[in-house]
Formats: C-alpha cells, sequence, structure tokens
C-alpha cells in the first residue's frame, strides 16, 4: 500500500473550497482531507489550489488526431496529451457521417483501454447527424436527416454500455418521439445546430432532452417575438447550458447571460476542441472539410465560419475568472461536477471524494494549471 499526501492552499471539494489541508492519495485514489499533516505517508506534494480533474464532455480532437480518424491509436494519443490542459476524463466527440463511420467510433471508443498517466474515456458523444443544414457549422449536410431509433440502436450496440450522448436538431420530424424513446434507452439527449422555434426546442426538452450544445452557436438566436433556440436554452428547466468559452466563440457579456439566467450550476465549459488543437497554425481537414487555423482560431476555408476550438480545458476555466464571471472555485465546477452531471457519468468523476480515483487538475493562484494527476500519479507537470 503506497500512502502519500498532497498539502494545498486549497481543495476544490464538493462541499466548497477548503483548507489549507492536507488530502491522502491511498493506491491510486482519494482518501481523507485533513487541515492536520497525516502521519505514516511516504511523501507530502506541495501544490496551490487541487481541484478534480477537469471533465471535457465535447471534443473532436487533439494533438493531430480526430474521433472520425477511426483509429485506436488516435484514440490513444488524444488521451495522451489531454492531461496538458488538466482533463482527465473525457467524451470522444464524432461528427455528422455515414452511419457506419459513427459505428465504429462507438466500437473503437467502446474498446478503449484507459492508459496510466491518460484522460479516460469515460463514453461517447455523438454530435450529429440529424441536424438542420440552416445551422450546419462544420458539419457534412450530405448526412443530415430525421432521426431514426433503429440507426440509434445499432450505435448504442456498438458502443457496448458505454455512457451515450446523442444531439439533434429537435424541429426534425418525430424528434420529441425520437427524444422520449432515446432516454427511455439510456442515452443523454442533447439539442443544437438547429433552427428550432422556442416550442420545438421546449417539446424536446418536455420529452427528455437536457442538454444545450455549445449555446450560442450554431442555433436560432434569441428574438424578443420568437425566443428560438438560446430562448430556450436560457430559460427551460432542468437543463444543462454547454458553452465555449475561448475568446472567440462567445463574447464574454454573452456567456454571463447564460450563467445569470441558467445557473452557474448548470453550465457546462466545454472546448469542442478539433485535431488540431496542440498544434501548430496552418492547414488542417476535419471529416472531409478544409480547416484553418490562424491567429488561435480554427475557420473553414470555404465561408470562413468557426469550425470548433483548439483550446484546452484549463484555459476555458482560467477565461472565466479572469473575465470576472466567476470564482475559481465556480469555473472549475463547470468544468467537472457540471458537465460530468450532464453526461451522467458524475459516479465515478468530476469530484474530489474518498474511494474515488485520484484524478486531479492543480492551478497556481492565478488559475494557470501546474500540474495533472491520474490515479495519483503526475502524468503531466509545468
Amino acid at each position: 500500500m503506497v500512502t502519500y499526501a498532497i498539502h494545498a492552499n486549497s481543495f476544490f471539494l464538493p462541499g466548497g473550497p477548503t483548507g489549507p489541508g492536507y488530502l491522502t492519495v491511498t493506491d491510486g485514489v482519494f482518501g481523507a482531507f485533513s487541515t492536520d499533516a497525516p502521519s505514516g505517508v511516504e511523501r507530502i506534494d506541495e501544490r496551490d489550489l487541487v481541484a478534480p480533474g477537469l471533465v471535457d464532455t465535447h471534443i473532436h480532437g487533439f494533438d493531430g488526431h480526430d474521433v472520425m480518424d477511426l483509429s485506436a491509436d488516435g484514440l490513444d494519443a488524444m488521451a495522451a496529451g489531454l492531461v496538458r490542459n488538466g482533463c482527465t476524463s473525457f467524451f470522444p466527440t464524432t461528427l455528422t457521417a455515414p452511419t457506419e463511420r459513427i459505428a465504429e467510433a462507438c466500437s473503437i471508443a467502446a474498446a478503449h483501454v484507459n492508459k496510466p498517466g491518460c484522460a479516460k474515456v469515460q463514453g461517447i458523444y455523438l454530435e450529429g447527424p440529424w441536424f438542420s443544414e440552416t445551422y450546419k457549422g462544420a458539419q457534412n449536410p450530405a448526412y443530415m436527416g430525421n432521426p431514426d431509433l433503429h440507426v440509434l440502436e445499432h450505435w448504442m450496440d456498438c458502443a457496448d454500455g458505454l455512457a451515450f450522448k446523442i444531439a439533434l436538431a429537435p424541429e426534425n420530424d418525430g424528434a420529441a418521439e425520437f427524444v422520449a424513446k432515446a432516454t427511455a434507452m439510456g442515452a443523454v439527449v442533447a439539442l443544437g445546430h438547429s433552427n428550432a422555434t422556442y416550442e420545438e426546442a421546449r417539446r424536446a426538452v418536455d420529452a427528455g432532452a437536457t442538454v444545450f450544445v455549445h449555446t450560442y452557436n450554431a442555433m436560432s438566436p434569441l428574438h424578443h417575438r420568437e425566443p428560438g433556440m438560446v430562448g430556450a436554452a436560457l430559460t427551460c428547466p432542468g437543463v444543462y447550458d454547454e458553452i465555449i468559452c475561448d475568446g472567440n466563440h462567445v463574447n464574454p457579456v454573452s456567456v454571463n447571460v447564460v450563467m445569470r439566467a441558467r445557473g452557474k450550476d448548470q453550465v457546462c465549459l466545454i472546448t469542442d476542441c478539433l485535431a488540431a488543437g496542440g498544434m501548430p497554425e496552418g492547414d488542417y481537414v476535419m471529416e472531409g472539410l478544409p480547416i484553418t487555423v490562424k491567429d488561435g482560431q480554427a475557420r473553414l476555408k470555404d465561408g470562413g465560419n468557426l469550425a470548433g476550438s483548439i483550446v484546452g480545458l484549463c484555459q476555458c476555466v482560467r477565461n472565466v475568472v479572469d473575465w470576472g464571471l466567476a470564482t475559481p472555485a465556480e469555473a472549475v465546477a463547470m468544468a467537472t461536477v457540471n458537465p460530468a452531471r450532464s453526461a451522467g457519468v458524475d459516479d465515478v468523476c468530476g469530484s474530489i471524494k474518498p474511494g474515488r480515483a485520484a484524478d486531479m487538475a492543480c492551478f497556481t493562484s492565478s488559475m494557470d494549471l501546474e500540474a495533472t494527476y491520474v490515479d495519483g500519479e503526475v502524468a503531466w507537470e509545468a
């Protein structure tokens, strides 16, 4: 049995920031927190702020690898690289594509074996293909259509019990009925890439949808006579709002509107990161669509629309703190326990609790990431 302790000024525990104090780790799992130095430990690591490992529930790629490359080695490489961003749990995220390509992505994610020192695959997220061409964003309209329960069953079979999240546009034919059946099957249903009216979105929420996909982006805007998807995201009860806080996708003032209307306990910071994340500027291809990365932005070559982000989740956490929108503890919750709850995996990640895997993101007082731990071992350090 190997036991050590971390001493820090503050620990972001489920009851709120606590510290200074000591947190023990035994054989890769969290032990108890105490304000007193524990006895019998092999070492004491000194940190400033200790948070749960960050949880990214919407991420397409990193370090030159994309989930839609359909490569087990590529998924391993993503998992290895994400610890540089404080991310210890993630949902590999697909794009609109032919049915069998998505099925293969599900199978690869289901077969993934979490490796030491790497972020852990906690589920799979299918972003599409049942979207609206009006707000297709960087999704391929050739494969869009109405939701099909038989296809969903096929994908869920390929996912083999992995936590499963799928997004669709609520204005599509049969969407509300599909949502009800999909949620009954155990899927988390999200709404996005949509030109829906408020009423169409509300019907899908009433049927069981619980997440709005990258709020503001690729959805019908708020208008004083037609609240649209944004209005639904701000006001529907019991839902979570994803938001990309890279400073490019959403103005900080608009981020603040979501946090105030939705409540910070129902906002999820996501990256929507592409394979170009962690890579130099240049030209890349995302599921057949050419993109260019320049000045911290990834844009489609054809039309210039934002195609996703290249940001790390730890930077999103720091951004909302630097923008004066959240305390460090609130920002951490929006990148840990909130997304874990939204995706139904908060029983295994997103919080520091005794007996849980000791996955941690450690920050300086200025919210710079200084270290990432996976199963109690340092996986990355500045």
